[in-house]
């Protein structure tokens, strides 16, 4: 995907595109190439791929929510920032937290945001679970891409987000999670407002955004320590 197919995608899912926009992107592509010479961030760095299953990839959750909206936003497990460096150039609007629990991400992310001059976004290094402790029901949204498994990232997540916010869980194939994460949805007071399955133009690769709405107060029970999440989910 050149930088062209990737302003006509975004104009089918009704976002406009500026050259302010176009810029960051570019700048933060150049820093991502230069950083992951010496961090590993990503295996994707081919700037075509990248514009497709980093930055195009990022901005479908515009599919199941509107993100134009000043909402908070938590990115848990960012990696080096998909979705949410993206999600903030496009709407500048949102207030966004990043967790990841790699050191050597949340600089790269913080050298990011400095160099691409974002604001009401801050990256911190923390495990999602130990965060969770101190910031229940904190956030409009939020969402994870490719973290973990479905019954995991419930655990990990739903504890943050408000009482009639979403968690957006961004997926691949998601039928065998689903069914594996039954009883999660249970126990976390949660339910599925909307699935949407979609490919990936050009290279057509399935996707899948799960839109999930938390319908009550979490349990102070969860999350519970991470290895007793992972020895028996939920």
């Amino acid at each position: 995907m050149n930088e062209q197919q990737f302003i006509n995608e975004l104009k089918k899912l009704k976002i406009e595109v500026t050259n302010e926009e176009m810029l960051k992107l570019e700048n933060y592509y150049k820093l991502l190439v230069e950083y992951n010479k010496k961090f590993n961030l990503t295996n994707i760095i081919d700037k075509k791929e990248v514009y497709l299953k980093h930055f195009y990839d990022s901005l479908t959750l515009f599919r199941v929510y509107n993100l134009n909206n000043n909402i908070t936003l938590c990115d848990v497990g960012s990696g080096a920032g998909f979705p949410s460096i993206v999600l903030k150039i496009f709407f500048p609007n949102l207030n966004i937290i990043i967790l990841d629990a790699l050191e050597k991400r949340i600089n790269f992310l913080n050298k990011v945001i400095k160099e691409l001059k974002l604001v009401d976004i801050k990256a911190i290094h923390e495990r999602v679970e130990i965060y969770a402790l101190k910031n229940r029901e904190k956030y409009d949204i939020v969402t994870a891409r490719a973290v973990a498994p479905l019954n995991i990232l419930l655990e990990l997540c739903i504890p943050l987000v408000k009482i009639n916010g979403y968690f957006l869980a961004m997926k691949g194939t998601i039928e065998k999670e689903l069914l594996q994460a039954t009883n999660a949805l249970v126990k976390l007071d949660c339910s599925i407002a909307k699935i949407d399955i979609f490919e990936l133009p050009f290279e057509k690769s399935k996707r899948t955004l799960l839109k999930m709405i938390k319908e009550k107060q979490t349990d102070k029970e969860y999350p519970r320590n991470f290895s007793k999440i992972k020895k028996k989910p939920l």
